[in-house]
C-alpha cells in the first residue's frame, strides 16, 4: 500500500471527493482501495441503489417485523407514501416546537417555577441519539440542562438523581420507550417518580413520554395525566430515531436550532439519494467498508473525531452499525455471521492511549478520521509563536494519520467545516445511508435486531428463575440448601449456576443467610427465620 509522496499526492486527488453543497470532504486516498475492485462491484452498488429506492418509497423493508422502514420521512415528509403519515410529520414537528416554546417561556411550569432542567430516562436508540447531541452542542447558556438515566444500574440511578435533588422542583422529565415495556426504562421511571414523591412533588404534573400510539407507557401518561405524549411510530427504529421525537424534543428543550439540524440530515440524504458511486458519499463509504473488510467485516472500524464535541459519536455509531450490520442470516437465511466491530474515542487524546497499538500491534482494523475545520468561536491565542491549540490537534491528526499509512494502517477521513446543528444532522444522515447501503451490499436485515430480542428473552428467564427460587427460600426459612438443592426441588436443575449467582448477591445485600464453602457447589443458603433485609 505505501507509495512516493508523489504517488501519493496523485492518488490523494483521485480519492478524495467535496460535496460542496453539505460542505464535506471524503478521502478514501489512504486505503487501499483500487477503481478494479470498485468496478467489480458496479452490479451490487447498482442493485442496492434500487433497494434504497424502495426502502424510501415504502416497500417492506424488515420483512421478520412487517414493518416499512420511514425514518428518512421524517426530514423530508413529502416522500413519505401516505398524505396521513405526511400530515403527522409535519404537526409533531410544530407540536415539538409549540411546546419547547411554552417550556421556555414559563408557560408550561414546574413547582419551583420555569423548568431549568431536563431528565430524559431511556435505553439504546433512545437515549444515545439525544446523548450524542446534547454532548456535540451543548454549551453553558442552554436553555435546559439535561441529565440521562440510560441504565437500570441502581446505584447509576443515584448519582444523577441526587445531583438533581437539589433543582427537581424545576426538572422536567422526559421518558422515551416505543413499546412502552421496556424494562430498563421502566425501572428508571418508578425509581425517579419514587424519588419525586419524597421530595413531595407529583411525577405526573413534570413529566412526558414519547412513545407507542396505546403501549403500556402511552395508557399511563393518559391515565395519570401525565403533561404532553408524543408519538414514536412503528415505521422509525429505535437507532434510526434521533431525528423524530426522540431527538427533536429534548433538543428542542436544550434550544437548539432543530430545523437547521433537519436541513442538515435532508439534504445529506438528496446528495446520498444520488445512483451515482462517484457523486455519493455514503455508497462510497459502504463500498470502502465492504472493500477493506473483504465484504464480511474482517477488520474493526475505529473512529476518531478530532473535536472534544465528537466524543460519543463512536458510541452512537456502535449502536446504528453493530446492531444494523451484526447479523448471523442473510435475506436468504444462509450463515453468514457478517458485522463490524465499533469503537473508538477522540484526537489527539487517543495519542496517549491505544494509538500506539494501532500502529504497531495486530493489524485488525481501519480508521475513520474525522477533520473539524474551526476550532473555536473567536480568536485563539498563540502557544508558541505562531502556532495555536488548533494547529497542534491539526498537528497530531495529520500525524496519526501519516503514522498509521507509513505501517500499512488504512484509514478514512470525513472533515466538516465546523460543528454545528446542521452538520451533525449531516453525519447522521451520512452513516444511517452508509449502512443501509453496506446491508444491501452483504444481503443482509439492517432493520432488525435478533439478538437484542434473544437477550431480552434470556433475561426474563432469569426472572422466572428468580422469584421461583426466592419463594422456595421463603417457603423454607430456616433450612439451607446448595444450588443443586434447590435446582432440583424446582424443578430446574440445569439452572444451578444462575441459582447460585442470585444467591450470592442476596447473601451480599443480607436478603438470605449463607453459609460458606471454598466451593461453589457446597455453599449453602437460607431465608432467616428473622429477616435482616440489608446490611
Amino acid at each position: 500500500m505505501k507509495q512516493s509522496p508523489a504517488q501519493l499526492w496523485e492518488r490523494f486527488q483521485q480519492f478524495q471527493t467535496e460535496f460542496p453543497t453539505l460542505g464535506l470532504t471524503l478521502d478514501l486516498s489512504r486505503t487501499a482501495i483500487e477503481r478494479s475492485a470498485i468496478e467489480e462491484l458496479q452490479p451490487r452498488i447498482y442493485q442496492a441503489f434500487l433497494d434504497m429506492a424502495a426502502l424510501e418509497a415504502g416497500s417492506l423493508a424488515n420483512p421478520d417485523e412487517k414493518r416499512r422502514v420511514g425514518h428518512y420521512w421524517l426530514r423530508h415528509s413529502e416522500l413519505a407514501p401516505e398524505e396521513n403519515i405526511k400530515i403527522e410529520i409535519n404537526n409533531i414537528r410544530d407540536t415539538i416546537q409549540a411546546f419547547a416554546a411554552q417550556v421556555h417561556s414559563g408557560t408550561i411550569a414546574a413547582p419551583g417555577g420555569s423548568f431549568t432542567h431536563l431528565l430524559l430516562i431511556g435505553i439504546g436508540g433512545s437515549a444515545l441519539g439525544p446523548q450524542f447531541i446534547y454532548q456535540a452542542l451543548g454549551s453553558a447558556s442552554d436553555r435546559l440542562q439535561i441529565s440521562f438515566l440510560d441504565n437500570t444500574d441502581p446505584d447509576g440511578m443515584d448519582k444523577v438523581l441526587s445531583h438533581l435533588q437539589p433543582v427537581l422542583n424545576r426538572t422536567l422529565v422526559l421518558v422515551i420507550s416505543k413499546s412502552g415495556g421496556t424494562k430498563e426504562t421502566r425501572n428508571g421511571m418508578l425509581e425517579t417518580k419514587a424519588v419525586f414523591e419524597r421530595s413531595g412533588l407529583d411525577f405526573s404534573k413534570q413529566t412526558v413520554a414519547i412513545t407507542g400510539y396505546g403501549s403500556e407507557l402511552d395508557q399511563v401518561a393518559k391515565r395519570d395525566g401525565w403533561l404532553a405524549r408524543f408519538p414514536m411510530w412503528d415505521w422509525v427504529g429505535g437507532r434510526t430515531s434521533v431525528t423524530s421525537a426522540v431527538g427533536l424534543l429534548p433538543m428542542a428543550l436544550q434550544g437548539v436550532d432543530i430545523e437547521a439540524f433537519i436541513q442538515g440530515a435532508c439534504e445529506t440524504d438528496a446528495v446520498t439519494r444520488t445512483p451515482n458511486y462517484d457523486a455519493n458519499p455514503a455508497m462510497q463509504l459502504a463500498v470502502a467498508w465492504y472493500i477493506i473488510g473483504e465484504g464480511r467485516g474482517a477488520k474493526d472500524m475505529v473512529v476518531l473525531p478530532y473535536k472534544d464535541r465528537l466524543e460519543l459519536f463512536s458510541k452512537y455509531l456502535q449502536q446504528l452499525i453493530m446492531e444494523s450490520i451484526g447479523k448471523e442470516l442473510d435475506l436468504s437465511g444462509n450463515r453468514v455471521n457478517q458485522g463490524i466491530a465499533v469503537y473508538g474515542n477522540k484526537g489527539a487524546t487517543d495519542q496517549h492511549a491505544y494509538i500506539q497499538q494501532l500502529r504497531d500491534g495486530l493489524n485488525s482494523f481501519f480508521v475513520t478520521f474525522i477533520e473539524v475545520l474551526r476550532d473555536r468561536q473567536g480568536e485563539s491565542i498563540e502557544v508558541e509563536p505562531g502556532v495555536t491549540s488548533g494547529d497542534y490537534l491539526q498537528g497530531f491528526f495529520l500525524g496519526t494519520r501519516e503514522a498509521l499509512y507509513e505501517n500499512d494502517r488504512q484509514s478514512i477521513t470525513l472533515t466538516i467545516p465546523e460543528v454545528s446543528a446542521y452538520t451533525v444532522g449531516l453525519l447522521i444522515a451520512l452513516y444511517e445511508r452508509a449502512v443501509g447501503f453496506y446491508a444491501q451490499l452483504v444481503h443482509i436485515n439492517a432493520y432488525h435486531q435478533p439478538g437484542v430480542e434473544a437477550g431480552k428473552k434470556a433475561a426474563g428467564a432469569i426472572l422466572e428463575v428468580h422469584h421461583k427460587v426466592m419463594a422456595f427460600l421463603q417457603s423454607h426459612a430456616g433450612h439451607d440448601y446448595t444450588a443443586d438443592e434447590i435446582a432440583s426441588a424446582i424443578q430446574l436443575p440445569a439452572r444451578a449456576e444462575t441459582i447460585f449467582k442470585l444467591c450470592e448477591r442476596w447473601a451480599f445485600s443480607g436478603k438470605v443467610g449463607k453459609i460458606s464453602s471454598s466451593h461453589p457447589a457446597e455453599c449453602r443458603y437460607h431465608r432467616p427465620l428473622v429477616l435482616n433485609e440489608a446490611r
